[in-house]
């Protein structure tokens, strides 16, 4: 066994990819008291917020080092499909990000539900949307990719959906509070090693 020292002011995560390659058969929608909106060409800055407010407890960054301009080349793209999962009073506690872009595909790119969710069988119901909205014509395969950093649960959870595992991965990026993209008080159940960036360490 070898052990691989992780660069200062960095994460590492062990990341798996799943697919599924063929349409499972129809299931009933679970009941729940949310609804997906479609989202057609939101503005950055709106998807930004949403992006954040599922994602942050588990460090995700990567659509918070983008551009304007590349953001919205993505998520502006009539092959992506952006929904926000919605309460009956319309506040946005969750997202889901359907990519089209390779012919026969659909990547489940971003599918998550604010922590206050988790528990409540709610991610059955968006994941069994998920499946019906994917699963379209010309698609012959469905995939999506979590890692350690997401919710201890959620590799599992893919799996009994009927995704099975076929590649992994070890990727390393500098960590996100500590590069100002996230608050100090995000992910506490990873460990900070390191000084936080703030505005009065950036003028230094």
């Amino acid at each position: 066994m070898s052990l691989i020292k992780v660069p200062e002011g960095q994460l590492a995560t062990v990341v798996t990819s799943l697919q599924m390659l063929e349409r499972p058969k129809a299931r009933p929608m679970p009941s729940s008291h949310l609804r997906l909106d479609r989202w057609r060409e939101p503005a950055p800055d709106r998807y930004r917020t949403l992006f954040r407010r599922v994602g942050e407890p588990w460090l995700w960054f990567s659509r918070l080092v983008m551009s304007d301009e590349a953001l919205a080349a993505i998520i502006h793209d009539p092959a992506v499909e952006i929904y926000a999962v919605t309460d009956l009073r319309g506040i946005e506690l969750g997202l889901l990000e359907l990519d089209f872009r390779e012919a026969g595909h659909c990547e489940i790119a971003f599918f998550g539900l604010v922590p206050e969710l988790t528990g409540q069988g709610e991610g059955r119901w968006l994941m069994t949307q998920t499946l019906a909205l994917g699963w379209r014509k010309g698609v012959e395969r469905m995939w999506v990719h979590t890692c350690t950093l997401d919710h201890p649960k959620a590799l599992n959870f893919y799996r009994a959906q009927g995704f099975v595992p076929f590649a992994r991965a070890v990727e390393t990026f500098i960590d996100p509070r500590l590069a100002g993209l996230a608050p100090a008080s995000a992910a506490p159940h990873i460990p900070l090693i390191g000084t936080p960036f703030t505005e009065a360490s950036s003028r230094r």
